[in-house]
């Protein structure tokens, strides 16, 4: 299973231009996924740079006809004309999708920071494996205080899907039905912390009741070798410094012999972040 994971700055790449086609085009590229997670999506938000305001959710699904396209929108306003802004994240697959869960991560006031509300989207999927999860995010940037919390609720959320996976809920019809919910977990985001924050320790601390925790794939695939940046590798107007990783894809212990191989493609200049390509053994 090959999946891609892709903070792409609103579809702006390095030269200012706004580009869904050209999204799709790298990720293509880049390899034939069987799921592509996307942060930073915009629709109707003409005053980010270099948008007219397009839906950007309906271009990039226009581009991947034979795909299911998910959204999960974090901020949802009014627009002046009438309809709403939104901005959030997406995840694209050609396999099966069971279930969908769409939160909203914790947004404990901060004062002392400049924030937006994040959200994590969770797609159960029918893989050749069996039922896996995969989750995408976009933790806070400018408030320490939120990522912890956004940190503390992704381990949370796997602990609760461990449980359903424990016990599942004698199955009925209507809404009611249930489907699987597999401790089998993959979660992809910009988390807008380094290799060496403590934060990124923290994501992959033992879990209660003997619930398999989340392993860093890079580490797993490349043992001793420091993460390849996946910011401020072209665009040094907004990141003059030395680039650095904060795009990372996580899975679950249970998956870690399954890990083949975690690629970052340096060379597009597509978006300010670099993706993150994750090959998993069936």
């Amino acid at each position: 299973m090959k999946l891609i994971s892709w903070n792409i700055q609103w579809c702006r790449g390095c030269d200012g231009r706004v580009d869904p086609a050209r999204i799709g085009r790298v990720a293509r590229e880049m390899a034939d996924f069987d799921v592509l997670c996307l942060q930073e999506i915009a629709s109707n938000y003409p005053d980010l740079a270099g948008s007219s305001g397009e839906n950007q959710y309906e271009a990039l699904a226009g581009l991947f006809p034979r795909y299911t396209v998910v959204k999960a929108v974090a901020t949802d306003v009014p627009a002046s004309h009438g309809d709403r802004r939104e901005f959030g994240n997406a995840i694209i697959t050609r396999l099966p999708v069971l279930q969908v869960f769409r939160r909203l991560l914790p947004w404990p006031a901060d004062p002392s920071a400049t924030s937006m509300q994040r959200s994590a989207l969770e797609v159960v999927l029918e893989s050749a494996s069996g039922p896996l999860r995969v989750t995408t995010t976009h933790l806070e940037y400018y408030s320490v205080k939120q990522r912890a919390a956004q940190v503390e609720a992704l381990r949370e959320l796997q602990i609760e899907a461990a449980g359903h996976a424990a016990a599942p809920v004698p199955a009925k019809e209507g809404p009611y039905r249930t489907m699987p919910r597999p401790v089998s977990a993959i979660l992809t985001a910009d988390f807008n912390f380094p290799p060496d924050d403590a934060l990124h320790r923290r994501l992959q601390s033992p879990l209660a009741h003997g619930v398999p925790a989340y392993r860093d794939a890079w580490q797993l695939s490349h043992p001793g070798k420091a993460h390849a940046p996946t910011i401020g590798v072209h665009d040094k107007l907004q990141w003059p410094g030395p680039p650095f990783a904060c795009d990372f894809i996580f899975v679950t212990e249970d998956l870690a012999h399954r890990v083949e191989d975690v690629v970052v493609n340096g060379e597009t200049d597509a978006s300010d972040h670099q993706p993150v390509l994750l090959e998993l053994r069936d």
